[in-house]
């Protein structure tokens, strides 16, 4: 009997912690949110400029625009929050945003239109998914800014979907 106990014990402290794992992933911490967001909101900016220049699409050269002024706006909210809590933002596009510029960058035309129109569904969904985390976060001011900003996020995605489909070949 005593075996059983310590054995019911056991598991409940595994599943325990296999639960507190699991909501670690669904979270994330108010320095790394920072960064991260703050590094895709001027990957984004980079890409939208990108975008003016080299795009031919009206569309795509109107969402662009419409990026550039959202993510500045969203940076600048960000970065006035960051200093408030002392946590750093970052100032230069993470690493895989890079490369993702650079293979903008060497395409053209009707090419590059929809390069950048897929390039935008999958960033918008990553920085959902960002976003989202930090919608749980233990931190209240940082969690409601995650929260407000949601659905232009969301927003964002639904417009980089329209365009997926009309830069389409």
């Amino acid at each position: 009997m005593k075996r059983s106990g310590v054995l019911i014990s056991a598991t409940a402290a595994l599943l325990l912690g296999l639960a507190s794992l699991a909501q670690a992933a669904d979270t994330v911490s108010p320095a790394d949110f920072a960064e991260e967001a703050s590094a895709k909101g001027i990957a984004e900016i980079e890409a939208g400029k990108l975008a003016l220049e080299k795009g031919t699409n009206a569309e795509v050269k109107k969402f662009a625009q419409s990026m550039i002024d959202d993510h500045t706006r969203a940076n600048n909210e960000l970065k006035a929050l960051a200093e408030k809590k002392n946590l750093k933002v970052s100032d230069d596009a993470e690493l895989m945003n890079k490369a993702k510029a650079m293979i903008l960058q060497v395409r053209d035309g009707e090419n590059f239109d929809e390069a950048y129109a897929n390039n935008q569904v999958v960033a918008h969904e990553q920085t959902i998914e960002l976003f989202r985390k930090a919608s749980k976060s233990d931190d209240a001011e940082v969690s409601a800014w995650a929260e407000k900003t949601l659905p232009k996020l969301e927003h964002h995605l639904e417009m980089a979907k329209d365009l997926q489909s009309k830069t389409r070949k």
